[in-house]
């Protein structure tokens, strides 16, 4: 099934069919709207209203990122990418810059799959058009933070699982939890791309 697959990126023209797919599932993880790992952050003082209009105002101003996986013009799931400073609200940060050396060039954050088609290829789609799409961006180096698969269910697992990870050809780099690792991948910039040079712009 995920030959038939397209990967779009999120911007003015697929939000229609993003937000669909946020709304068809209740907000996603109470009404975040995939705004918990940038700035604004999520929880307290926000409501879903507040944060799809963020949402709405970054994908306007072009800074947000994300893979949407089509089934035809349906959104099926995402994966969310972007530089730390787009990204700085990750999980189990204390253990995460206990043992980090070199920042990465970019983040990979919330990796989401609609109810009625996880395990059907979805999240390995988005995790392999985001990678694709950090290549025409200028590429470079690409952190992932999952955890094993078993350890927590399919709807709960943000930053997908580990085995998705390593099967599209990130390392384990060391573990930030009970069950969560840092992993990582060079990507190499795609040639005429429009980022040109390495990392984000």
């Amino acid at each position: 099934m995920a030959s038939s697959y397209r990967v779009r990126s999120l911007d003015e023209s697929t939000w229609p069919a993003f937000a669909a797919l946020v709304e068809r599932n209740n907000g996603v993880f109470g009404g975040c709207w995939c705004m918990g790992f940038h700035p604004e952050g999520v929880g307290k003082g926000t409501t879903a209203e507040l944060n799809r209009d963020r949402k709405l105002a970054r994908v306007r101003a072009g800074t947000t990122h994300a893979a949407l996986v089509f089934d035809g013009d349906t959104c099926l799931g995402w994966c969310q990418f972007g530089s730390p400073a787009e990204l700085p609200r990750i999980k189990s940060r204390a253990a995460y810059e206990k043992g980090l050396t070199t920042p990465p060039d970019w983040r990979i954050a919330c990796c989401y799959v609609g109810k009625g088609h996880r395990r059907q290829g979805v999240a390995g789609a988005a995790l392999a058009g985001a990678l694709d799409l950090i290549a025409e961006l200028g590429g470079g180096t690409v952190e992932g933070y999952p955890e094993e698969a078993g350890s927590v269910p399919a709807g709960f697992l943000f930053h997908g699982a580990l085995s998705t990870y390593e099967r599209l050809g990130f390392t384990r780099d060391r573990k930030v939890g009970k069950h969560r690792w840092v992993v990582t991948r060079s990507v190499p910039a795609r040639t005429g791309g429009p980022g040109g040079g390495t990392g984000p712009a």
